[in-house]
C-alpha cells in the first residue's frame, strides 16, 4: 500500500512537470525590491541583493520571451524601493516591444506612493495594457518639486564662514551655504529640469489614454487622487488585490497557465541556449564595462547593497583588457555617476581615447545620472546614448573649506599650530585662505575648467563657444542634451549596444560580455602587473582630495573630488 501510494505520487510529479514544460507561461515581475545596475562584486553583497533583479537580466528575459509562444502575459508589481527615471524609461521600452508581440502585459500595485510622490512607478505603469491599484491605494501624482535648504542665516547665528569658489554660475550645489535662496541661474536650470521631466510624464499619459497632451497636464495637476477616483479618470484600469488580479491574468492567459518569476526565465533560456552552443574562444563580442558610484582614484569600492564608488585604476584596467583582447571588437561603458575626482576622470578618460585609438569603437551608455566628471569620462567615445530622464551635464567645478575661527572663538576653543612651509596650513578650516593662497585656488579651477570644456569641444565636435553656452556647471536632462549637442541619441543600453555592434561591423547576434571576466582566484592572488586583469579588482581605500578628503567630507564638500554632483539626484 505505502509503494503504491508513493508510485502514485511520483506519477502525479511526473504528470506535473511535463505539464510545466507545455503549458502557457505568465512571467511574473517584481520590482518592490528596486533594480541592481551591474553584477554584484562579492559574495556578501550577492546575498544582500539576491532578491534584486539584474536590470539586464531583465531586459535579456523580456527580449528572449517576445519570441517564445509559451509566454501568454507579464505581471509586474510596481512600487516600493526607488528606481532611477532614467532605468525606468529602458524598462519601459522594453515592456512595451513585448506587448507589441501581442502579449498581454499588467502592472498592479498595492498604492502609487503613500502620502509621497508616486510619480515614477506610475510612468513606468503607463507602459503596461492594463494598470490595477489596490482599492485602499493611492495615484500620487503631483509633478515634480526640487527643493532645497539655505543655510546661510543659520551659519551667520554660528559665526561659521564658508568659502566656495566655482566655474561657473550653474555650479550651484554650495549655494546653500553661501545663499539665502536660489541665485538667477540656478532657479532657471532647476525650472527647466522639472518642466522637462514633468514633460516627458505628461506625454506618457497622454499617449496611454490618448488624449491631448494639455488634458494629461490636467490631470497631473489635480493629483494626487484616490483610488476611485483615479479609476474614474481612467489613470488606472481596475482596482483589485493581488488575488484578483493574478485570477484575471490566469482566466485570459488559458487553462493551466503557469505563473513563473521572470528571472527564473531568462536563466533557464540562457542555459539552454549556453547548452546547445560549442564554446568559440574566437567569438567576437561587445565588451560592457560598468562604471558606477562616485569616482575616486586608486580601486573601485564596494557597497553592500548599491555598490560603492567606482575607482580610476579599476575602470581604467577594465578599458586596458578590453582594447587589448582580440575578441572584444566594441567596448560599451555604462555610466552611472555623479562624478567626483577631477585627477581620476581624467585617468579614464585618457583609456577611453586609448581604447579608441586601436579602433575598437566606444560607445557610452548613460543611466540615471552622468553628469560632472560622470560627463568626463563618457565625451571622449564615438557615441553617447542617454535616456529623456538621465540627469547629465554639469560640466563645471567647484572647491572652497568652511572657515570655522568664529564659531571656535565663540565655543571658547583655540587653535594653535606649528607649521613649516609658507602655505602649509592653506587646507585647514581654522582660517581662512590668504590673498596668495585665493589666487592659487581660483587659477587651479580654471585650469580643470578650461580643461574640461577643451575635452567636450574635442569630443563632440562643438566649437568653445557653443560648449561655453551648455557648460557653466548646468545639469540637463537627456532630452534637452541631445537637443544641444551633449548627446548624440536617446535609449537605454541595448540602443548603445546595438550602435557599438553597427560601428564595428558585428552581427546583431554578437554577444554582450562584461570586461574584465576575472576568475574567482583573481580576487585572492595578487596581479602580476597593472597590465593584468586582476588590477581591476575592487579595493577598499582610497582618497580623491589627497589627505584632505576626511576633512572635505565632513566639511560638506562632496567627498570624491571637485567634479562631483554633490546631493542625492533620485526622481521620485
Amino acid at each position: 500500500m505505502v509503494d503504491g501510494m508513493a508510485e502514485l505520487m511520483l506519477q502525479q510529479k511526473i504528470t506535473k512537470m511535463r505539464q510545466r514544460r507545455s503549458a502557457p507561461l505568465i512571467l511574473e515581475l517584481d520590482l518592490t525590491d528596486g533594480l541592481v545596475e551591474e553584477p554584484p562584486g562579492d559574495p556578501v553583497a550577492a546575498l544582500l541583493t539576491m532578491r534584486r533583479s539584474r536590470l539586464a537580466d531583465v531586459l535579456d528575459g523580456l527580449r528572449r520571451a517576445r519570441g517564445d509562444d509559451r509566454v501568454r502575459a507579464l505581471v509586474v508589481k510596481l512600487g516600493g524601493r526607488p528606481i532611477g527615471l532614467a532605468r525606468v524609461q529602458e524598462l519601459r521600452a522594453a515592456v512595451k516591444d513585448f506587448a507589441g508581440s501581442g502579449k498581454a502585459t499588467v502592472a498592479w500595485a498595492e498604492t502609487f506612493g503613500e502620502s509621497s510622490p508616486g510619480n515614477v512607478p506610475y510612468y513606468l505603469a503607463t507602459a503596461f495594457d492594463k494598470i490595477y491599484l489596490q482599492p485602499s491605494g493611492e495615484l500620487d501624482l503631483t509633478g515634480f518639486s526640487l527643493q532645497q535648504l539655505f543655510f546661510r542665516d543659520a551659519m551667520d547665528k554660528l559665526g561659521l564662514d564658508y568659502q566656495v569658489a566655482k566655474r561657473k554660475e550653474y555650479k550651484s550645489a554650495y549655494d546653500r551655504f553661501t545663499e539665502r535662496g536660489f541665485t538667477a541661474p540656478a532657479r532657471e536650470a532647476m525650472q527647466r529640469l522639472v518642466v522637462s521631466l514633468t514633460q516627458q510624464l505628461t506625454d506618457a499619459i497622454a499617449e496611454r489614454l490618448r488624449i491631448p497632451g494639455d488634458e494629461a497636464r490636467a490631470l497631473i495637476d489635480r493629483g494626487p487622487f484616490l483610488a476611485s477616483d483615479a479609476r474614474n479618470d481612467r489613470l488606472v484600469d481596475a482596482l483589485g488585490y493581488r488575488d484578483e488580479v493574478y485570477a484575471d491574468v490566469r482566466k485570459d492567459a488559458g487553462p493551466g497557465a503557469y505563473l513563473l518569476y521572470l528571472g527564473r526565465y531568462q536563466r533557464s533560456r540562457a542555459l539552454a541556449q549556453r547548452a546547445r552552443k560549442l564554446p568559440n574562444p574566437t567569438e567576437e563580442v561587445v565588451a560592457l564595462i560598468h562604471a558606477s558610484g562616485p569616482i575616486r582614484r586608486g580601486r573601485s569600492g564596494r557597497g553592500p547593497v548599491d555598490g560603492g564608488p567606482m575607482g580610476s585604476d579599476t575602470i581604467a584596467a577594465a578599458l586596458r583588457a578590453a582594447a587589448s583582447d582580440h575578441r572584444a571588437k566594441a567596448i560599451v561603458l555604462r555610466v552611472n555617476s555623479p562624478g567626483g575626482s577631477y585627477v581620476a576622470s581624467d585617468t579614464i578618460w585618457r583609456e577611453v581615447v586609448r581604447a579608441r585609438a586601436t579602433g575598437k569603437p566606444v560607445v557610452a551608455s548613460m543611466a540615471d545620472v552622468a553628469a560632472s566628471g560622470g560627463y568626463f569620462i563618457a565625451v571622449a567615445a564615438d557615441a553617447i546614448v542617454a535616456q529623456p530622464g538621465t540627469l547629465t551635464g554639469s560640466i563645471g567645478v567647484l572647491s572652497g573649506k568652511p572657515v570655522t575661527a568664529n564659531l571656535l572663538e565663540r565655543a571658547g576653543v583655540s587653535v594653535d599650530a606649528v607649521t613649516e612651509g609658507r602655505h602649509a596650513d592653506m587646507f585647514t578650516t581654522t582660517r581662512p585662505f590668504n590673498d596668495e593662497e585665493w589666487a592659487r585656488l581660483n587659477t587651479w579651477l580654471d585650469r580643470i575648467y578650461e580643461d574640461f570644456t577643451s575635452k567636450v569641444a574635442e569630443g563632440r565636435g562643438l566649437s568653445m563657444d557653443k560648449v561655453h553656452d551648455v557648460a557653466r556647471g548646468r545639469v540637463w536632462t537627456g532630452a534637452d542634451a541631445a537637443g544641444n549637442g551633449l548627446v548624440d541619441e536617446l535609449g537605454g543600453l541595448e540602443t548603445a549596444v546595438s550602435l557599438a555592434r553597427r560601428k564595428a561591423d558585428l552581427p546583431d547576434t554578437a554577444p554582450l560580455r562584461l570586461f574584465p571576466r576575472a576568475h574567482p582566484l583573481d580576487r585572492l592572488r595578487p596581479p602580476e602587473s597593472s597590465e593584468d586583469r586582476a588590477a581591476a579588482r575592487a579595493g577598499l581605500f582610497a582618497e580623491s582630495w589627497g589627505p584632505i578628503w576626511r576633512l572635505a567630507a565632513g566639511a560638506g564638500l562632496p567627498p570624491f573630488g571637485p567634479l562631483q554632483l554633490p546631493g542625492r539626484w533620485l526622481i521620485q
